[in-house]
Parts: C-alpha cells; sequence; structure tokens
C-alpha cells in the first residue's frame, strides 16, 4: 500500500510511516493517527525518524515520487509557522540508508561510512566512522540520557563495533570496542533502552546473541530456527524470549540427555522463545514492547500492509491476540 519503511521512536510510544504518498505518525496505546505530511509537502518518502514524541522529523526522499534527493537528510520542524517547515538539510556523496537520532545527536548510516552530528542546536559534523559494507544500513543509537552508545556493524565480518559518545572526543582516535558476534555477516543488530546491552543476529537469522556492551561479554545464545530468515519480524511469526529469568525460555529436550558431542552441542545449548505469535508472512514489520510495567506484558508489530497487531504474553508462554486494526485505514486525530 506504497509503505516504504516503519519506525518507532525512541520509547516506542508512537511509529512514523514513509509513504509514496508522504508521512503518517501513530500513536500506539491507544492507537490513532496523530499527523500526517502529504505527497504535496514532501513527495514520496523513503525513512523517516521522529525525535521522541516532538515536533521534529528526519526525512530522507525516496519511494516513487520523491521531492528530495536520497542522499540527503532533511528536518522538518511541524511547529514552525508558515508553509516551510524545513529547518535542515544534511547532504551526503552516497544515498542514506539509515537515521537515529537522540535529544543531542543525529546519526546517518551511508553504505560504508556513518557520520554523526550535534543536534538539534547548532549542529556540526562530530565524527565520521568508515564500517564495513552495511547495504542494509544497520546502526542503532541508545536514547538513554545517561549513555550516548552507538553500534555498527565493525570492519571485520560477523563484528559490532560500539562507540561511546559521550566520552568520545571529536577530532581524536580511539581503539575501537569491538565484539566478535558472529562468523557471518551482521544482519541486524539492537541496543538496549539503557545502553548495558546489545542483541544482534547473523544474516542467516537463526541465532540471536547478547552481549554486555561494558565488558562485551556474550550473556545468551537464543535460537529463532535452524532455516535461515531476514530477522525484521521473521517469516511471518515473532519470537519473545526471557532475559532475566531464562529458565523461562524453551530448551531442546536433548539438553537434559547431557553430553551430545561437538556437532549437536551449540545447538542443544541454545534457547528457543518462550513465546510466539504470527503476523502476515509476505509483509515485513518492526516491533516493540508495550507499555512498560503493565500486567500482562504485551508487545506490538506493525507490518508495510498496514496491519497493527497487539499481543499478550504470560511466563508461561501463553500468547494470545488482544488487538488488530488496518493503520492506514484510521483518520487523523486532531486532539495533539
Amino acid at each position: 500500500r506504497g509503505v516504504n519503511s516503519l519506525r518507532f521512536n525512541q520509547d516506542q510510544s508512537c511509529f512514523c510511516v514513509a509513504m509514496d504518498s508522504g508521512v503518517r505518525i501513530f500513536n500506539v496505546e491507544p492507537l490513532m493517527e496523530k499527523g500526517h505530511l502529504d505527497a504535496e509537502q514532501v513527495g514520496s518518502v523513503g525513512l523517516v525518524e521522529m525525535l521522541n514524541r516532538s515536533n521534529l522529523l528526519a526525512i530522507v526522499g525516496g519511494g516513487s515520487h520523491p521531492k528530495f534527493p536520497d542522499a540527503s537528510v532533511l528536518i522538518w520542524d511541524d511547529a514552525r509557522e508558515g508553509k516551510d517547515k524545513l529547518v535542515l538539510e544534511f547532504s551526503f556523496p552516497k544515498p542514506v540508508l539509515a537515521v537515529r537520532m537522540r535529544h543531542d545527536r543525529l546519526v546517518v548510516a551511508l553504505q560504508s561510512r556513518l557520520f554523526v552530528f550535534s543536534f538539534p542546536h547548532r549542529p556540526s559534523k562530530l565524527f565520521e566512522f568508515d564500517t564495513r559494507d552495511n547495504p542494509k544500513g544497520i546502526v542503532d543509537l541508545c536514547p538513554s540520557l545517561e549513555r550516548a552508545l552507538l553500534v555498527f556493524p565493525g570492519h571485520k565480518c560477523g563484528s559490532l563495533q560500539l562507540v561511546d559518545l559521550g566520552s568520545a572526543k571529536p577530532g581524536t582516535s580511539s581503539a575501537p570496542v569491538t565484539i566478535n558476534a558472529h562468523q557471518s555477516e551482521v544482519g541486524c543488530a539492537a541496543l538496549s533502552p539503557s545502553g548495558s546491552l546489545v542483541a544482534s543476529a547473523s544474516r542467516r537469522g537463526t541465532l540471536i546473541r547478547l552481549f554486555c556492551t561494558q565488558s562485551r561479554a556474550r550473556l545468551l545464545e537464543l535460537r529463532r530456527g535452524t532455516d535461515p530468515a531476514t530477522l525484521y519480524c521473521d517469516k511471518g511469526t515473532g519470537h519473545v524470549f526471557a532475559l532475566r529469568d531464562t529458565r523461562l525460555n524453551r530448551r531442546s529436550a536433548l539438553a537434559r540427555v547431557g553430553k551430545v558431542g561437538p556437532v549437536l552441542g551449540p545447538y542443544v545449548e541454545s534457547q528457543w522463545s518462550l513465546a510466539s505469535f504470527n503476523v502476515p508472512a509476505e509483509a515485513p514489520g518492526v516491533c516493540a514492547f508495550g507499555r512498560a510495567g503493565r500486567s500482562p506484558s504485551s508487545v506490538i508489530a506493525v507490518c508495510v500492509d498496514g496491519t497493527f497487531h497487539k499481543y499478550v504474553f504470560s511466563p508461561d508462554g501463553n500468547c494470545n491476540r488482544e488487538a488488530f486494526d488496518v493503520f492506514l485505514d484510521i483518520c487523523d486525530d486532531d486532539d495533539f
């Protein structure tokens, strides 16, 4: 339905949709449209990123009839008076593959380079990092006020590079903090909200590995399945793993047998999801947990076919759909 990309904001309370018809912004709970920019204003859009729940959006042109180039990031300030709400433009030598924002930084990923800017006050380039070939624009930026941690693919195949933007000084070079996460190319990576943990999967998509960002130690190995899959959600299935009480995760029946040899060992020792749920298999999407502290726990999935799914799950692995909607059919809410 003309959806080019989807992104949750930093606390997962909203999500934004880059479309051939412009941009649409939705509140998650309750689900309602909070704003939109039509194609007359911004053309077709390939990428969009929100800054928390503020009036600032980062926009990259793309899709069927772009008004702006795909090698520029434009900052839209919806609070600005008048029709011209574009307040900043960052131009690059090659197409932009990802944009991440936090309250004091803007990060832009190209295929083999990463740029970090001070933002939004007096924007200036602080850092520029060369990366391994990164065609998916894999990058994550911690939103925590206490830790400005950045993660992206390292130079070595299967590695992650961590940079603490709060302690790194512009114009100086320091030894990179590297985690050797996988034997094959990194397929995705995500930081926890506090920045204490980083999770990653290879392009095979069978294993998710969890690391401590401070010590770089591997804490957990979580298994999605045995057949390859691209992780956004995967092949129409979402998986929920326990990280604090890992006894809740499922394990292979062979784990109770004891020693099984070097071939089956890693498979048997892996942990499997405590709960899973289904979304349309042909529609890639993004997932986020529902509001913290609420019982029962919930997970939200929004997909490029315009569908919204909310599932609740319990520690014993029961997972049931609580809500379903087609967010593209929801009208604008004027009470923003």
